[in-house]
C-alpha cells in the first residue's frame, strides 16, 4: 500500500553551544502516493537530515510532517529506512535479517519465512537464504537491506545515499532492480542522494535544495521512459539542467513594498509543483 507524505514549513536548528546551525528553514513539498522522488542539492542543505525527520528520528522545531493525513510523532511501521551501509546484522544469515522486522512485530514464524524468502526472490537473491553476510558483495547487501525494508509492507521507503558506496556497475544494476521493485510494489518512495543522473535515473520527480539552509529551490517532472540507464542521453540532458539550477542557486529579486522600500529577497518555490 502506497500513501500520502506531506512536508509543511520545517524548520530544523541544531545548536552546539554558543554556535549553531540552521539546518532546513521553512520546506514544504508533497509526495504522492506511489511515486519515486529525489532530494538533490549541495552537501550541507539539508538533505538527510529532512529524512530523518521524516522518519520520526529526529523532531522539527516548527512545521509538521504528514503520511496520509496523519502527523507523525517518532518511528513508525509505516515508514523504513534504507541506510547507505544497508546496517545488517552481521550475526543473521541472510533470511533473518529479512525477517528481523517481521519477528519484532511478531509476525508467526511459518508467515515470515514465506514473506522473507518471496521479498528474497524479488530482489534477486533467490537460494542466498542461508549465507552469512560477510560472505555477499556490497551490491547483495543493498538488495539485502532493501528486501528487509520492503517485507514490512511500509507506506513510505526512505531511502538514505542507499547506493552511494557502490561499484559503478553495480549501482546500474541496482538502478534498474529498483526500478522493477517500485513499479511492481507501488510503494511510495523519498530517495536522498548527491548525485543528479541518479536522482534523474531513478525519480518521477527531483526537488533540488538549496544551500544551507536548506530550502526547496525548485522542482522538475522527469517524463523520461522507464525503465531508465545513467548513460540514457536524454538523463544526460536532464541532470545538465538540474545541475546548472544548483549551481546557480535561488534567483534573486528585487521587489517593491511599502514606503517605495526594496527587499531583496530570494525566489523559493515550495509546494507541490503538480
Amino acid at each position: 500500500m502506497s500513501s500520502r507524505l506531506e512536508v509543511r514549513g520545517i524548520w530544523k536548528r541544531f545548536d552546539a553551544g554558543e554556535a549553531g546551525v540552521q539546518a532546513l528553514e521553512e520546506v514544504s513539498f508533497k509526495v504522492n502516493p506511489g511515486e519515486l522522488v529525489m532530494l538533490v542539492g549541495p552537501s550541507g542543505c539539508g538533505k538527510s537530515t529532512l529524512l530523518n525527520l521524516v522518519a520520526g528520528l529526529e523532531k522539527p522545531d516548527r512545521g509538521e510532517i504528514l503520511v496520509d493525513g496523519q502527523p507523525i510523532d517518532g518511528p513508525g511501521p509505516d515508514r523504513s529506512l534504507v541506510f547507505q551501509d544497508g546496517a545488517l546484522f552481521p550475526w543473521l544469515s541472510v533470511q533473518k535479517n529479512v525477517e528481523f522486522g517481521l519477528r519484532q512485530a511478531k509476525v508467526p514464524t511459518a508467515t515470515r519465512r514465506d514473506k522473507a524468502q518471496q521479498m528474497l526472490e524479488k530482489v534477486g537473491l533467490k537460494g542466498f537464504e542461508s549465507r552469512a553476510i560477510h560472505e555477499l558483495s556490497g551490491g547483495m547487501r543493498q538488495r539485502v537491506a532493501l528486501a528487509r525494508s520492503l517485507v514490512l509492507e511500509p507506506r513510505v521507503l526512505l531511502m538514505d545515499e542507499a547506493f552511494s558506496a557502490l561499484d559503478a556497475l553495480t549501482r546500474e544494476d541496482l538502478y534498474l532492480e529498483l526500478q522493477g521493485l517500485q513499479q511492481e510494489i507501488g510503494t511510495t518512495v523519498l530517495f536522498v542522494t548527491h548525485n543528479v543522473r541518479e536522482a534523474v535515473t531513478l525519480g518521477d520527480r527531483v526537488i533540488l535544495m538549496s544551500a544551507r539552509p536548506g530550502r526547496v529551490q525548485e522542482a522538475f517532472d522527469i517524463d523520461i521512459l522507464r525503465p531508465r540507464q545513467i548513460d540514457d542521453a536524454d538523463v544526460a540532458r536532464t541532470a545538465q539542467t538540474i545541475s546548472a539550477a544548483m549551481k546557480r542557486g535561488p534567483q534573486i529579486r528585487y521587489e517593491p513594498i511599502e514606503e517605495n522600500r526594496l527587499l531583496l529577497r530570494a525566489s523559493r518555490p515550495v509546494g507541490d509543483p503538480r
